[in-house]
């Protein structure tokens, strides 16, 4: 008998690898996820299918839940896709999928008739409750950071398919494993467990406190969600999470005691005086040209507590995390493979910090979405004036709505292929481009000059925004390298067909 069949979305994220190493053997999973499998580090099983889509490309998206429904379509969609980091900037990746991203999703699911869609969400998602008081299932998602504000909106977005099928909504706790692997805890203990000048220092009163889950529980809460499904209420809001927080001067003392093996008491940074100190600190580091992970927004969370009481979500499921697995009992665990494994340890946080370094890359992705129309237009106008100047004599056929339409959907290629570094991205498209133009008669050096006239325009256009001026050195090799990839690819699709053509025409048997 096969298995029953299931979507996961946000597959090579941290949740979904660990997901899938507990559901391979019970489900055929259908993994939806903008890295690749082996670049991830995804388990590789017979049950285990892997699409690398971006889920904010709603024409891929389409084709890849065409072929799932091809293949019998699937009951349970989990969806863990979604966009974080901690730079507090409103960058433009949290609509695209966060809220475009569910969007599309959402859409293809009802074309395929899915049983279940459970939507994975976060404490953080709310707002911090009044001194005293706890956040639980009926808490609204009213947080004010711009991933609070696209939670809320997916969230609300769920009710409007109630038709099509039913939701549940799970709110995680902080996630974190063995190795750490939680961008906030593994900055704090690096400074913490270091001889830097601020290794003792904590903002306010350390109070600042939210609630941790450990991986290995986050799984089982959603393994013990697929089991009872049936038994849920549309739209029901459940909280994978311990009972209350965990303070900063609690995970300091327990940190430094166990690593030091003697006890360090820290020292309390008044609360108004925290801002203006992590600006001081951030100044410090941009003249030491290393940015400091604290945020001048972050100061006004400064001994606020996320107190959690997730009883009610307990009871429903039957599920409790384990004491051996919560943070503080965990920590030491986490110290011994520092110790013991370093390399290993620094390369998997510096890994999960992948969004909240900003990597060129992703500068690159914002500021070609900053000024994707005005590109598009340049290049439209470059190619008509190209082409009645005789220099791209084919492009005189298309009409201009096509090229603005055309112009658009490049720019969208190469965007997506900076953003996740998978060039094969921008030479599937190329490859595709060739063989249309080809039919439509177009020459290689005529698509390949128009590829040339594209990076001219991306480079130039970028170069003259004050905002790149840090990234410079990374344009070529994210811009006009992925474009030297598309141009060669056009270049052996046209060899190719030709050779095809030779051989047809000499009546060679390999051509049939």
């Amino acid at each position: 008998m096969a298995p029953p069949r299931l979507i996961l979305t946000g597959a090579s994220g941290f949740l979904g690898r660990h997901l899938l190493e507990l559901l391979k053997e019970q489900f055929e999973i259908l993994c939806l996820a903008r890295r690749s499998q082996a670049r991830c580090g995804a388990p590789y099983h017979p049950n285990i299918h892997w699409f690398q889509v971006d889920i904010a490309d709603q024409r891929t998206l389409a084709s890849v839940f065409r072929d799932i429904k091809d293949g019998g379509g699937a009951g349970i969609v989990i969806h863990l896709a979604a966009h974080y980091d901690f730079t507090g900037d409103e960058h433009p990746e949290y609509y695209r999928t966060n809220y475009h991203g569910l969007r599309n999703v959402l859409e293809e699911c009802c074309k395929i008739g899915i049983g279940h869609f459970i939507f994975s969400s976060s404490t953080a998602a709310c707002a911090f409750p009044p001194e005293g008081a706890a956040l639980n299932e009926r808490s609204p998602a009213d947080g004010e950071h711009i991933y609070a504000r696209t939670k809320a909106l997916g969230e609300a977005m769920l009710n409007q398919y109630r038709q099509n099928f039913p939701s549940v909504i799970v709110r995680f706790a902080a996630l974190v494993s063995d190795w750490c692997e939680y961008p906030p805890l593994y900055m704090f203990l690096r400074t913490w467990l270091s001889s830097a000048w601020n290794s003792r220092i904590l903002g306010g009163a350390g109070e600042s406190a939210i609630p941790y889950l450990h991986v290995r529980d986050g799984v089982s809460f959603l393994l013990r969600l697929i089991d009872r499904i049936d038994q849920m209420e549309q739209g029901e809001i459940l909280i994978a999470s311990p009972n209350g927080s965990v303070s900063h001067r609690e995970l300091y003392i327990a940190a430094t005691h166990y690593f030091f093996e003697n006890t360090r008491t820290p020292l309390y940074i008044p609360r108004p005086l925290v801002r203006p100190g992590i600006k001081i600190n951030g100044l410090l580091g941009r003249f030491m040209n290393e940015k400091p992970f604290e945020k001048p927004w972050m100061a006004k969370y400064v001994d606020k507590k996320m107190t959690v009481d997730a009883t009610h979500s307990m009871q429903r499921l039957g599920w409790q995390p384990r004491q051996r697995l919560e943070i503080l009992r965990r920590l030491p665990f986490m110290l011994e493979n520092l110790k013991a494994y370093p390399v290993e340890w620094t390369q998997r946080n510096r890994d999960a910090m992948k969004l909240v370094r900003e990597r060129p890359n992703l500068k690159v992705y914002s500021l070609l979405g900053k000024h994707h129309q005005a590109m598009s237009a340049a290049f439209t106008k470059a190619l008509t004036e190209g082409a009645a100047h005789g220099q791209f004599a084919s492009y005189q056929r298309v009409d201009e709505s096509e090229h603005r339409w055309n112009h658009r959907l490049v720019i969208r290629h190469l965007m997506n292929t900076v953003r996740t570094r998978e060039r094969t991205l921008f030479i599937s498209y190329c490859q595709d481009l060739a063989e249309r133009r080809m039919e439509q008669g177009f020459t290689s050096e005529e698509l390949c000059g128009a590829l040339g006239e594209l990076n001219r325009i991306c480079i130039e256009t970028l170069m003259a925004d004050p905002d790149a001026q840090d990234i410079l050195p990374f344009l070529h090799e994210h811009i006009t390298t992925t474009i030297r990839f598309g141009c060669d690819q056009v270049q052996e699709t046209y060899e190719l067909a030709e050779e095809r053509r030779q051989r047809q025409s000499s009546g060679d048997p390999l051509s049939r």
